[in-house]
């Protein structure tokens, strides 16, 4: 099989940094190295939050990725959030829309020289994120080589102006799911752009222990599982409301437990279980011992611990608000999904209770994961992709 030259371009990317699509890049990036040279173009940044600079400025080789840093010369505003509230939902000037982007950070604009220095020494350029500054204005200086990965669901910022001709940009755009794409369409009428489902792959370890998970916490009992940024936005202090109201009504031995970094203060009180930040290997022993995976962010293009619950044949319990993880939920036929506090009581004591179709719904969501959700597959419609930029040269 031929070589190919590619380079991709994300935010941010690192070992270190766990979930969203900086990991999902690196996962890509990884995957595609038996087939060509791979090289990534992304910040010094760790923190999503500040943009700060904390990887040194230069090259390393991470897993066999060269990975090419650039300093951030302007991080997150102080009053980015108060911006935010000010701008969205309101008709824009090119102006505003501009003061928000860069407000947001990171702003890299060596990242724009290296992918203008180098457009003619390679083959594609895969873009990761619509949102960030490194996506917006780099994908435009190589249109023609452009592969976009947009991440992409139903909020404020993508309804501004400025992001219209990045969706009509590309050669080809890779949607999570088609939840994502059908959304994409609607909003941009860019159907035209050809396009595929790749989303990401899953793969679970042979031998999880859920016995090991248990002890070091402490945990007894049946338990639900949160993963991932703890934060308002994800929709985090919305469920510890609810499970605290499905506790005081049905007084069910039933923990959360929540497991990431936090940026909200986390109730100590009986049935909530504080896991902080866990290694590869503890999160699925996490899955194995869970009756059933909690998603109640209203905002995601797609939801990694979803498919690896789902892998593990785990059900799902998803907010009704979340137009991806919801419709993935009725196309698997692998979760159930809530619109209240007492919808969410219902559904929670409805999976306890049954475990016959808590398995039966886990069983349909490791087929769908099986069918559409595997590295193999996910690599395959990555390479059909540039192949067919490749072959298919602008000019």
């Amino acid at each position: 099989m031929k070589k190919f030259r590619i380079t991709i371009v994300v935010q941010r990317y690192g070992k270190e940094i766990v979930g969203g699509s900086e990991a999902h890049a690196r996962e890509v990036a990884e995957r595609l190295t038996p087939f060509g040279d791979i090289e990534v173009l992304t910040s010094c940044a760790l923190d999503y939050v500040s943009w700060e600079n904390y990887y040194p400025e230069g090259v390393e080789e991470i897993n066999g990725v060269r990975v090419r840093r650039f300093p951030v010369v302007e991080g997150r505003r102080k009053d980015f959030n108060q911006l935010s509230e000010k701008f969205f939902g309101k008709a824009l000037s090119l102006k505003e829309e501009l003061e928000w982007i860069y407000a947001q950070g990171p702003v890299v604009p060596k990242i724009l020289e290296e992918i203008t220095k180098v457009r003619n020494q390679r083959d594609v350029f895969i873009f990761f994120t619509y949102l960030y500054y490194p996506t917006l204005f780099g994908l435009r200086l190589v249109p023609d080589k452009a592969i976009f990965v947009p991440t992409a669901h139903d909020e404020p910022p993508i309804y501004f102006n400025i992001f219209k001709p990045l969706f009509h940009s590309p050669r080809a755009i890779l949607y999570n799911s088609e939840e994502e794409r059908l959304f994409i369409n609607k909003v941009f009428g860019n159907s035209y752009i050809p396009s595929e489902i790749a989303g990401v792959g899953v793969e679970i370890p042979k031998n999880p222990e859920p016995s090991k998970f248990r002890e070091k916490f402490g945990i007894e009992g049946k338990y639900l599982l949160y993963m991932g940024r703890i934060v308002s936005s994800k929709g985090c202090d919305e469920l510890i409301n609810f499970f605290r109201y499905y506790r005081e009504k049905y007084r069910e031995n039933v923990s959360l437990v929540l497991l990431g970094k936090t940026e909200i203060a986390i109730p100590k009180e009986e049935g909530i279980i504080y896991g902080g930040f866990v290694e590869e290997k503890e999160k699925f022993d996490a899955i194995a011992g869970c009756s059933a995976i909690v998603v109640p962010s209203r905002f995601e293009s797609l939801s990694m611990i979803a498919l690896e619950g789902w892998a593990m044949g785990k059900p799902i319990i998803t907010t009704e608000f979340s137009h991806v993880v919801k419709s993935m939920c009725e196309r698997s036929n692998g979760g159930l999904y809530y619109s209240s506090k007492e919808e969410f009581a219902e559904v929670v004591h409805f999976i306890i209770k049954n475990e016959e179709v808590s398995l039966k719904l886990g069983e349909n969501g490791k087929k769908f994961v099986e069918n559409h959700y595997t590295w193999e597959k996910v690599i395959q419609k990555y390479l059909r992709t540039i192949e067919f930029i490749v072959e298919n040269k602008w000019f």
